[in-house]
């Protein structure tokens, strides 16, 4: 019945038969038939099916909720017995916002990995807002986000502090300063990222705190489209001091400080505070907070 509940999951979180049969590593038939077997099973319509998705029936949500939290007990179960000969096993989906996911969580995972070579880790890297839902949703075990964040069922832990700075291009006329008042900032053209991510918010934020008129924006649903929009020549940004080292060591961006003003955020743990903590997610909370220490 585990492996009937798995692949229901997997199909109602990959909303579409095929992409599920890839990751489960069947054949599409064999996927829906399976999922056929257990509407037939329990008498009712858990999907919708269309050429290009798969949705929910009502009860397909009720159905979900349930076998989701079903397959994290069990997870939880098997790692506690493992724990008797103090083996760390499972799998360990994390959800992590962009800045966090693109450069601090590939250096915490390597660690992590070779501590712990039992556990299956997935990483989902998309915006702030997204991973808090896939929280809420269960679809993740645990969730790293920049900026703050609020919602049910939100258990929100900082664990270190990010700092955010303007970068210019090096022939930009603002580049010739190393600090700039606000007025130095009116009628600039920003690149900035999409609405959702904890970057974009504290972008907003800096355009109001200070009053700036915007001449024009463009805006990238990636950081590292941003970076090159300001290499290239095509506006100012606001990004997290991690995102950028590369380039300012190179020269390819310059830093610009705003006079009487500094920007910085937390980089948070976030879980769903009515699901269980798998050994494999206690774990990797240790494996952060070290991280942490280090930088």
């Amino acid at each position: 019945m585990l492996e009937v509940f798995t692949i229901f999951v997997t199909v109602a979180e990959q909303r579409h038969f095929s992409k599920a049969a890839e990751l489960l590593h069947l054949s599409q038939p064999a996927v829906s038939m399976q999922i056929r077997n257990l509407e037939e099973e329990i008498g009712t319509k858990l999907v919708k099916r269309s050429p290009k998705m798969v949705q929910l029936t009502p009860s397909g949500e009720i159905f979900y909720k349930h076998a989701k939290r079903i397959l994290q007990e069990y997870e939880i179960a098997r790692q506690e017995l493992d724990e008797l000969s103090h083996t760390v096993t499972g799998k360990l989906h994390i959800g992590s916002s962009f800045t966090i996911g693109e450069y601090l969580l590939p250096v915490i995972l390597a660690e992590y990995a070779k501590q712990y070579p039992q556990v299956e880790v997935e990483v989902t890297i998309s915006n702030t807002e997204e991973v808090t839902r896939g929280i809420q949703s269960n679809v993740f075990e645990i969730g790293l986000i920049e900026g703050h964040a609020q919602g049910k069922q939100l258990q929100i832990e900082p664990f270190m502090n990010d700092e955010l700075i303007i970068v210019v291009p090096p022939d930009h006329p603002l580049s010739e300063k190393d600090t700039a008042d606000k007025e130095a900032l009116q009628d600039q053209t920003w690149i900035f990222r999409e609405h959702g991510s904890g970057t974009r918010t504290y972008n907003d934020q800096l355009i109001n705190d200070l009053g700036l008129t915007v001449k024009r924006s463009f805006t990238f649903s990636s950081t590292q489209g941003v970076k090159t929009a300001v290499s290239a020549g095509l506006g100012i940004s606001q990004l997290s001091r991690w995102t950028v080292r590369k380039e300012l060591q190179a020269g390819e961006l310059k830093t610009l400080n705003i006079t009487n003003h500094s920007s910085n955020r937390p980089f948070s743990i976030v879980r769903n505070n009515q699901a269980g903590a798998p050994k494999a997610v206690e774990a990797f909370i240790r494996q952060i907070q070290h991280f942490s220490e280090t930088f």
